[in-house]
């Protein structure tokens, strides 16, 4: 009996050829209708959603992870605004990037064509489904969406008005497919359906992402853990550091470009740390650092090994303490996951060194981590953040989910 995991990647595999075909105006249209249908049924995605947070709550979910989960009336609306924002972005498919004569006669294209099938395999926030569909949908993409049991609902319920809307445009409801299978074991299958999913592309935490680069035989599109952090020099303004710290770890802890460890210089420290301890102790965020942390901040809990290489996404902040710039970079050196590092600094030279030698998908000079993101780069909403090398790196957006074919065009030309 073919599983459920292959019977929808074929599905979705099956949709590709109207998806090719699809125009901007075509996918433009069925973006507007899956935006108009989310706003229609907020009423019963928010029952949906409540029977993942009942079920979260009663299974010990953090407060953090709950609110990732949460849905409302204005998060609903932000979602369905987010499809909206899609709309106005160009249309990367079919982009002409290079075109050449040879001299013997052929002329060459290289454009910009779909990915194929997209295989999405994330964690506990729904909104992440309906970013997925917008931006593979956009770039004539189907995709297959394995979402986190958290959201199975919530997931359910929303892909459910998704292909409902897709039903009245031009674009095929099947280019749309949720695994409703929470086993692990169907995870595994996707990473091994080489022939039907072109890429695969997980979001989540570490464990998640690991096992998918692990595991996966499918191409993976690396998105990566976020250990991030902001390195407060000797020269930092208090004011300005104080302030993007705090937005970096406190605005949204439970995201991914979130700050989890504060590097200090010892000058700065000595200066201001107390003062800045305050300013996180009263938002409730718990304080663990090294030996010379604990020597300004007694109340502070003893730093591990382990602490420093944790994402917690949640109101826990390390906090070490440096001599120079050196220390800083050696530590992120060994604890970064590649993904969004700052330097706060009056000191150009230190700041371009930083920017530099330091080994990150994004690193910035005097601002908050917290704007990796695909809106804040501009890009529309994001498929994810990717630390790898290969294909693309950072905040992914439309072009990011396309690939490139070589259109060749001859007039009886043979090779001798």
């Amino acid at each position: 009996m073919i599983s459920e995991v292959r019977q929808k990647a074929t599905l979705a595999q099956n949709a590709t050829g109207l998806m090719n075909k699809a125009t901007t105006e075509q996918k433009n249209a069925a973006l507007n209708a899956m935006a108009d249908a989310l706003i229609a049924n907020q009423a019963s995605i928010i029952e949906a959603n409540g029977l993942d947070l009942q079920r979260g709550r009663e299974q010990g979910t953090s407060s953090s992870l709950l609110d990732r989960l949460a849905l409302n009336e204005q998060r609903v609306a932000a979602i369905a605004e987010g499809l909206r924002e899609v709309i106005e972005l160009p249309d990367p498919v079919g982009e002409l990037l290079e075109q050449f004569d040879r001299p013997n006669g052929l002329r060459v294209e290289k454009r910009r064509v779909p990915l194929g099938v997209i295989g999405m395999i994330y964690e506990a926030r729904p909104n992440v489904t309906v970013d997925a569909v917008g931006l593979c949908l956009k770039t004539g993409n189907t995709v297959v969406l394995r979402g986190g049991s958290a959201a199975l609902d919530s997931n359910r319920e929303i892909v459910k008005v998704l292909r409902e809307a897709l039903s009245q445009t031009a674009l095929p409801p099947d280019a749309i497919q949720l695994i409703e299978d929470s086993d692990r074991a169907s995870v595994n299958e996707m990473l091994k359906l080489n022939g039907l999913l072109d890429v695969v592309i997980p979001r989540g935490g570490a464990s998640l992402i690991r096992n998918v680069v692990d595991n996966a035989t499918v191409p993976v599109i690396e998105t990566g853990a976020g250990i991030c952090h902001t390195y407060a020099d000797s020269s930092a303004d208090y004011e300005m550091t104080a302030n993007i710290a705090y937005n970096a770890k406190v605005q949204r802890p439970s995201v991914c470009n979130s700050m989890e460890t504060l590097i200090l210089h010892e000058a700065f420290a000595d200066r201001y740390l107390v003062q800045l301890a305050d300013k996180f102790t009263a938002a409730n965020v718990e304080l663990r650092g090294d030996d010379k942390t604990l020597k300004l901040l007694p109340q502070a809990v003893l730093a591990t090994e382990q602490d420093y290489a944790t994402e917690y996404s949640d109101y826990i902040m390390n906090i070490r303490i440096v001599s120079n710039l050196d220390e800083a970079l050696d530590h992120i050196r060994k604890y970064g996951t590649k993904h969004s590092e700052c330097i706060v600094t009056e000191d150009v030279k230190h700041a371009e060194r930083f920017l530099e030698e330091v080994d990150a998908a994004a690193v910035y000079h005097n601002a908050s981590t917290r704007f990796t993101d695909g809106f804040e780069f501009g890009f529309g909403a994001e498929i994810g953040i990717s630390t790898q090398k290969l294909h693309a790196r950072g905040p992914m957006g439309l072009p990011a989910l396309t690939s490139t074919k070589y259109r060749i065009y001859g007039n009886g030309q043979i090779r001798g």
